[in-house]
């Protein structure tokens, strides 16, 4: 099949334009374009609807780089490109409207959203999004300087305050000397982490805490492997404090010159993302909160769950306890049992092949659960209001699961209507075979749901 021809977008509208020519030496500067033209909507239901080729990175060809502004200041797995929001945010709402994603993850559907002068609820398990929510998607300081920042550093590495992470396995992931360092540069956190440099310094912190420790952090999983334990025997021979200093200064700063472009760029708007972290996205209370005109989200892959393990070491040093980290690892996919089955057409012929009981129970609480949050967020969804689902078909007992049809048959039984789906060829993914992969070839496209919630 050949790609739906889509025109370039529009230019810059001219108060951009002019911002942008300003910082034209900025790698990742952002680019806030008119709507794209519309893919084309599907005529038929979900068991004749077909998907429809595209590539979002054509139709968005603007976003050369996916970690642009502050999409990448903080490290996360499996992002959602930005093309798709970007796309979806402007075509299926309105300026001034709600955007809602129950599986916010890093914050890219906030950030779009923002950017598009629309505002975003954002919820997800990790409470790691309350932090990311606050500097990537509603910093506002226009006048932050470098200076500043370094007086800031500074005195984090003359400071005395001590933090200990309320873990009783810490000891495993560090040397002695490296782990006393870092206890404290994060006490100076700590005890000024209201201040807004602190918080720059904070993102670049996380990221030391991950490279500089015997975790493996190349890989999305926690865990200790042989390579890093040499790397950091070679590099304790090494003036290894000196190394540590500099990178967390460059990453600051880096942080610092993108959340200031976030500044310039979003201080005359009032648009903003309110963060629900650290919940259970298919029953937290949603009343109170306002009604929405675009549900938009890239669910967790099905043999993919694992975040809060991911997350240990930056919830641990942000000061989350040992307890609370254990509750909400509990709510994750693999670890909860459904309490009644899943029922689609499709789901149920596929449920019968699988073999294994083990891959029927996580089947099964993967549809039962990600269904229910999209449901919880829906509530919220205006009549007429669009939702757009962005997922993968993985292979569980190697048979291929179609999700993107078994969601969109489960809620067309709750009076949503197809408008279509689209496949998105995967470009770029960092795969590890060797790490007993699932799916060791990687999936060779992702699928983007849309449909309308009936008025």
């Amino acid at each position: 099949m050949e790609r739906i021809g889509i025109d370039r977008l529009p230019d810059f509208s001219d108060e951009i334009a002019s911002m942008v020519r300003e910082r034209s030496s900025w790698a990742y500067q952002a680019r806030l374009f008119d709507v794209p033209q519309s893919l084309s909507p599907s005529p038929s239901g979900s068991d004749e609807c077909q998907a429809v080729p595209v590539s979002f990175r054509e139709i968005v060809s603007e976003i050369q780089d996916t970690s642009y502004l502050t999409h990448g200041i903080f490290y996360y797995p499996a992002k959602f490109i930005p093309h798709v929001p970007y796309y979806c945010v402007r075509h299926f709402c309105s300026e001034g409207e709600w955007v809602i994603d129950p599986f916010a993850g890093s914050g890219t559907v906030g950030l779009e959203a923002v950017l598009a002068r629309r505002n975003a609820i954002l919820i997800d398990i990790n409470p790691l999004l309350k932090h990311i929510a606050e500097l990537k998607i509603n910093f506002r300081q226009v006048d932050v300087d470098q200076a500043t920042l370094f007086k800031r550093i500074q005195a984090m590495l003359g400071s005395s305050d001590e933090f200990e992470p309320a873990w009783s396995n810490l000891e495993y992931w560090y040397p002695p000397e490296i782990l006393a360092v870092l206890k404290r540069y994060w006490g100076w956190f700590h005890k000024n982490s209201s201040d807004v440099y602190a918080q720059m310094i904070a993102c670049s912190l996380l990221r030391a805490s991950r490279r500089f420790s015997w975790a493996e952090h190349k890989a999305p999983k926690l865990f200790r492997s042989r390579m890093k334990l040499r790397d950091i025997e070679q590099l304790l021979q090494t003036d290894w404090q000196a190394t540590l200093n500099e990178f967390i200064w460059e990453r600051a700063v880096d942080v610092l010159h993108r959340v200031r472009s976030l500044a310039h760029l979003t201080h005359r708007h009032s648009c903003r993302a309110i963060a629900i972290a650290g919940v259970d996205s298919a029953s937290v209370d949603l009343t109170d909160l306002p009604e929405v005109g675009l549900l938009v989200t890239s669910p967790p892959y099905m043999q993919a769950q694992e975040y809060i393990r991911t997350f240990k070491l930056d919830l641990f040093w942000l000061g989350y306890s040992e307890e609370t980290v254990k509750r909400i690892a509990q709510l994750e996919i693999p670890y909860r049992k459904a309490p009644q089955q899943f029922h689609s057409p499709t789901y149920s012929q596929i449920y019968e092949q699988v073999e294994r009981p083990d891959l029927k129970d996580l089947m099964n609480a993967y549809f039962y659960y990600t269904t229910r949050a999209l449901q919880n967020a829906a509530t919220k969804l205006k009549a007429g209001g669009s939702m757009c689902v962005f997922v993968g078909n993985p292979k569980i007992d190697g048979i291929e699961i179609p999700t993107w049809r078994i969601i969109a048959e489960h809620f067309e039984t709750l009076g949503f209507q197809m408008y279509g789906v689209y496949e998105d060829a995967i470009k770029n993914r960092q795969l590890f075979r060797g790490r007993r992969n699932k799916n060791p070839e990687g999936m060779p496209s992702e699928f983007l749901l849309v449909m309308r919630r009936e008025g």
